[in-house]
């Protein structure tokens, strides 16, 4: 195999590893793996269920020693994985360089999903920039189509393949997060809360979740959405300065509930930073981050756009996590 690398300084390592198959998943991420363990380096694996199944299956007893989970789960919604996958592990570890292997992109992702995923693998290199972390992305060629791969090579500085390792020509992280800030078009039908004060919210809430029942959220998820439209109308409130169009509606599986406002969101990091004692801005949208499957934001000098997007069912986000190795 041969390889080359960047010449920077920066710690952070953040490859896309690109497989045909299997064998050339294993062949890369076994080792990748292992050898942090025999390092004693911290090892989390986030990627989808079958994949997570074939290297348990690979590593034998080893699979053991590592922070596991089924990236379908947590990372449905790609604007939580930064906080609540990434930086959840490699904060606990900030002695030591931590591997992680994170597998947000996979072949079932839909066209909604996509642009989010994309901006998410961007934005990986401003949250680790500096951080003595490795964060290797696969990419599973056979099944994703030549945009993805196209993207992947834009927002990894490093690529892998099966006989060589090489620094990526077509680097470019923030073209990206530009590319996929795409308009979100109002949806036809939506019912629109107008949300100008404080005093609008409480009802706006109520008349939003009377809504959602009849869109047919169910209703353990009820409170779940008024959080989320409590906290989009406030940051519009606070950050913003004006009032906002709160809409409901239900599309393709989703209660979608969306705020818009005349404010420009300035920061690409804003909702996805772990929130600490100190931190107060960016909170109401890591609570949005956590709550809802998918998160799409539009922003511009004139207005930002922010959409939520709930299923009907619930799935947990606890980490498959040996008893022996909890953090």
């Amino acid at each position: 195999m041969t390889t080359t690398t960047p010449t920077g300084q920066d710690p952070f390592v953040h490859p896309a590893l690109f497989y045909r198959s299997a064998t050339e998943y294993l062949d890369a991420l076994v080792p990748f793996i292992t050898d942090g363990l025999a390092a004693r380096q911290p090892v989390a694996v986030a990627v989808p269920g079958p994949n997570l199944r074939l290297l348990t299956s690979a590593l034998g007893e080893a699979a053991e020693q590592l922070y596991m989970l089924d990236m379908t789960v947590a990372g449905r919604n790609p604007g939580r994985i930064i906080p609540g996958v990434l930086r959840r592990f490699a904060d606990t570890h900030v002695d030591r360089h931590v591997r992680i292997i994170g597998e947000p992109i996979w072949p079932a992702r839909s066209a909604t999903e996509y642009p989010a995923c994309a901006q998410h693998e961007a934005l990986i290199n401003l949250a680790f920039a500096g951080r003595d972390v490795t964060i290797v992305c696969p990419y599973d060629t056979e099944g994703l189509d030549a945009e993805a791969l196209a993207d992947a090579r834009a927002t990894h500085p490093l690529v892998w393949e099966a006989d060589r390792r090489y620094a990526s020509a077509d680097y470019a992280p923030d073209h990206v997060v530009a590319r996929y800030n795409q308009p979100l078009n109002h949806s036809e039908g939506a019912e629109v809360h107008l949300v100008s004060t404080a005093n609008d919210l409480s009802p706006a809430r109520r008349r939003i979740a009377d809504h959602a029942r009849t869109l047919g959220l169910k209703p353990d998820r009820i409170a779940d959405l008024e959080l989320i439209a409590t906290e989009l109308a406030t940051n519009s409130l606070i950050h913003a300065g004006a009032p906002c169009e709160l809409r409901i509606w239900r599309d393709n599986g989703h209660v979608i509930c969306e705020a818009r406002n005349t404010g420009q969101l300035t920061d690409p990091l804003v909702g996805r930073r772990p929130a600490t004692p100190h931190t107060f801005s960016g909170r109401g949208l890591l609570v949005i981050n956590n709550l809802a499957d998918l998160v799409r934001t539009h922003t511009s000098p004139n207005e930002t756009t922010i959409r939520a997007y709930l299923r009907a069912e619930r799935q947990s986000v606890e980490p498959i996590i040996p008893a022996a190795t909890k953090h």
